[in-house]
């Protein structure tokens, strides 16, 4: 039998303050995760000689998108009880006191199915603002999509938030912020998992641009032909539907070795990150093998 190694885990969020700014962790992962994504796709529209006119106002919709999308979902999604009668708190990064002051606490609650629905609909309305096919943008931004994720969740792992269940496993975290408990460290798990599929995705790009014809056509505006693109491996919507189905399907199981996130979800059959993620999981699922199917280069 492996020794247990329990792996005590208390670091501090702050990396460092800066003239009474608190710069952490939380935060420097996700600009670090969004900034992978920006050169990523910025390299793929240059591959489809898509000029920089296009793709600079791509970062302010996606940066927006998410955010509002993600802080939205978790008010929503797991807390509208509190969040409906605190209209304020939603909006702004703040608490307020009851003695009538207020605290800077930053967004407290980021739900990664709202920050996916909030990005769908920015990148419609960046799609109807610069004339792009919407289903080539999103299958360029679902290829980067991973690596933010896995970002994202390694910003919870140094949160200490969104922990496993209690387990026995060798390598089990105590999250000493939360309790002295063995858990199953459910972020880095996550985190694994879109860093391999982040990998997978690139594979599949890369595996299609070699299969590219040497001189591709660069019509990519809302009404070019689905023969139009420079991956004729894979229709139109597919990287879409793939980065769906797989982060979703995994954060369907995964949720069985988390602890719920709020009292309501103890007495669900399924917690509110399964039911969520179904939907997106069909989605994902139609796109890969469904939509445009038909006009495969």
């Amino acid at each position: 039998m492996l020794p247990l190694l329990n792996i005590h885990w208390n670091p501090d969020p702050e990396l460092f303050n800066l003239f009474g700014i608190s710069i952490r962790y939380y935060g420097l992962l996700w600009v670090i995760g969004l900034a992978f994504a920006y050169f990523i796709v910025q390299k793929e529209y240059r591959d489809r000689r898509i000029g920089d006119d296009k793709f600079e106002p791509l970062f302010f919709y996606c940066f927006f998108g998410i955010l509002i999308g993600a802080r939205l979902g978790h008010c929503l999604f797991y807390q509208p009880d509190y969040y409906l009668h605190h209209f304020w708190e939603m909006i702004l990064p703040v608490k307020f006191l009851p003695d009538g002051g207020w605290k800077f606490t930053g967004y407290e609650g980021l739900a990664s199915h709202g920050g996916t629905l909030g990005l769908i609909i920015a990148l419609w309305l960046y799609c109807r603002k610069t004339k792009m096919h919407y289903m080539d943008v999103l299958d360029m931004i679902a290829v980067a999509t991973p690596i933010t994720a896995c970002c994202i969740r390694l910003a919870n792992l140094m949160n200490s938030e969104i922990i496993g269940r209690p387990t026995d496993v060798p390598w089990a975290f105590v999250f000493e912020r939360v309790d002295m408990v063995p858990r199953h460290p459910a972020q880095f798990y996550e985190a694994l998992a879109y860093f391999v599929f982040f990998l997978g995705m690139v594979w599949l790009y890369k595996r299609g641009q070699k299969q590219a014809p040497a001189t591709p056509r660069t019509d990519f505006s809302k009404g070019a032909k689905a023969d139009a693109q420079v991956t004729p491996l894979y229709h139109r919507g597919f990287f879409f539907g793939l980065c769906l189905t797989e982060i979703f399907v995994f954060r369907f199981f995964i949720e069985f070795l988390k602890e719920n996130q709020v009292d309501f979800e103890d007495g669900m059959t399924l917690n509110m990150g399964q039911w969520l993620s179904v939907p997106f999981v069909l989605i994902g699922l139609y796109f890969m093998f469904f939509y445009g199917r038909q006009k495969k280069a």
